[in-house]
């Protein structure tokens, strides 16, 4: 049995028997932690917590991509973006409201580094600005076609969505993204989201005169960013393998939780951290 079927067989069985709990647990708003600006070790405040030193690898462990960016069509930010708050955040979360049991160190690898395949679940932030060498194309394809996961967010705008998609093309030649309906069990399989969310950053906010909330987020090429997009890359047997999230940015909803009590309470909250952990769940079941 491979490494990734192995986790993912014991994550089953306990989101079987414990999901229906996770909906009654309450979150409670932290401190600010302050970024580094490179890979770093410091918590920042953030909680430790213990592992069964008897299963050091049974965990599951935020891998965020690290990647170069070659003056992709899109724009953006890059691989550091929401680092290193956002990892420890949602790892954190993911421990406490989940019966998963969660490695409290979030990790940094580069697609071709071998031990990629030790983690069945890898993250992709900002990646307009994303070129894949050719080493990094063959990579992420391996990993994908062999049961790996990839979660793609936080880009706005048509010109950002096209270099990822093209960046996917040179990855996936005879895949293509599609629209994934909110019926789909990933919007559904441990909090059940009556819309797909939109998390705009914390400086992009909105909040009405009547109390709703929206976003002022912009796309720098001008194109309509209003509408949130999940779409997916599927393997021969229909599973996900990989997922992007366009038009929103749950990464800022995890990293900015301690901020801003209104931002806490309506986004990180009620869409991206409910949206993250359906996300992970979806990726260590199937």
């Amino acid at each position: 049995m491979s490494r990734f079927k192995f986790l993912r067989s014991r994550v089953a069985i306990v989101v079987l028997l414990l999901g229906g709990m996770i909906g009654g647990v309450a979150f409670a708003q932290r401190g600010r932690w302050w970024r580094d600006g490179g890979i770093t070790t410091d918590r920042f405040g953030v909680p430790d917590w213990e592992v069964d030193e008897h299963f050091p690898g049974d965990l599951f462990t935020f891998v965020r991509i690290k990647y170069d960016s070659y003056g992709g069509r899109g724009g953006g930010g890059g691989w550091r973006t929401d680092y290193r708050d956002s990892d420890l955040n949602f790892s954190l979360r993911l421990q406490q409201l989940t019966s998963m049991k969660v490695n409290p160190e979030p990790i940094v690898l580069e697609l071709t580094d071998e031990r990629l395949f030790d983690y069945p679940f890898i993250y992709i932030i900002e990646p307009g600005s994303l070129v894949f060498s050719e080493a990094e194309a063959e990579a992420l394809r391996r990993y994908c076609l062999n049961g790996g996961f990839l979660m793609v967010d936080d880009f706005w705008g048509d010109s950002q969505y096209e270099n990822m998609r093209r960046e996917l093309e040179r990855v996936f030649p005879d895949r293509q993204p599609f629209e994934v309906p909110l019926e789909h069990e990933i919007f559904h399989n441990v909090y059940d989201l009556k819309e797909k969310p939109q998390v705009p950053a914390i400086n992009a906010a909105r909040r009405g005169m009547q109390g709703q909330v929206g976003s002022w987020e912009y796309a720098s090429d001008g194109s309509d960013t209003s509408e949130p997009h999940y779409r997916a890359i599927v393997d021969d047997e229909d599973r996900i393998m990989v997922f992007i999230c366009h038009n929103t940015d749950l990464g800022d909803g995890w990293e900015k939780e301690g901020e801003n009590q209104w931002y806490f309470e309506e986004f990180s909250v009620k869409k991206a951290y409910p949206m993250g952990i359906n996300i992970v769940t979806y990726a260590m079941t199937h």
